[in-house]
């Protein structure tokens, strides 16, 4: 094989399959690292699997794959600001034994710089449901936000003067606005317009959460809770 062919054959698409998902890169991305597993996989080293569309199949996280194939590209950890998974992660690097990439999750950098924090907002959602209607009915609703940013509390205490609210102080300097009681078609237009807001401030939902129990024989209550998160500047005392 000449240098041209060689060349042509190293740049060449090739599309994995990852656990569903489809890629589509180079040889020589693949090939970056030859002491990775892909490197020895693509140098015809170790056995390989193809779908039925002919696709090379790896059975692992395709959606984490992502963050591994950009890493090949690039050389470099690039990862969203609210990645929770980094555990999850690690343990596909160390599937395909990219020495570089274990190095940089064992040794990460902070998530922000020192004078950056986050800042959080606590969403949630109260409902009760009666256990014998059919179909299943809600009794009572309310919406709740709590955090220690005011500015964002004051924001929403002028945006949305048609709903009922009181305010509360809770733990750790915290403020919460409760909305309600309302019922399920109001509750689901004002959660839709208060998420809309905060994200307009500059949040982003970090995670989200479901909690059910039962108080009363005819009662249910489900819990749901969405947290969001930004970015922030340290102010100098």
């Amino acid at each position: 094989m000449d240098n041209g062919d060689w060349g042509h054959r190293m740049s060449t698409p090739v599309t994995l399959n990852v656990g569903g998902h489809l890629y589509t890169t180079s040889l020589s991305t693949l090939q970056r690292y030859p002491d990775s597993m892909l490197g020895a996989m693509f140098r015809g080293d170790f056995p390989t699997t193809r779908d039925s569309h002919g696709n090379y199949f790896i059975d692992r996280d395709g959606t984490l794959f992502r963050y591994i194939l950009n890493f090949l590209r690039t050389s470099e950890l690039t990862l969203p600001v609210d990645f929770t998974e980094t555990d999850l992660l690690r343990k596909e690097a160390d599937f395909y034994q990219i020495e570089p990439l274990i190095q940089c999750l064992n040794d990460p950098k902070p998530l922000y710089p020192p004078d950056i924090f986050e800042q959080v907002v606590e969403l949630s959602s109260t409902r009760k449901l009666s256990k014998y209607s059919n179909p299943v009915a809600v009794i009572i609703t309310q919406l709740t936000i709590t955090t220690k940013v005011h500015s964002l509390l004051e924001g929403i205490s002028n945006n949305f003067t048609k709903w009922n609210k009181h305010m509360m102080d809770t733990r750790d300097c915290q403020v919460s606005f409760t909305f309600g009681p309302c019922d399920y078609h109001q509750e689901v237009s004002l959660r839709v317009h208060l998420m809309d807001y905060i994200m307009k401030q500059g949040f982003t939902i970090r995670n989200t959460r479901v909690h059910h129990m039962s108080e009363r024989a005819n009662e249910n209550t489900v819990e749901h809770y969405w947290t969001f998160c930004r970015p922030a500047h340290k102010v100098e005392d």
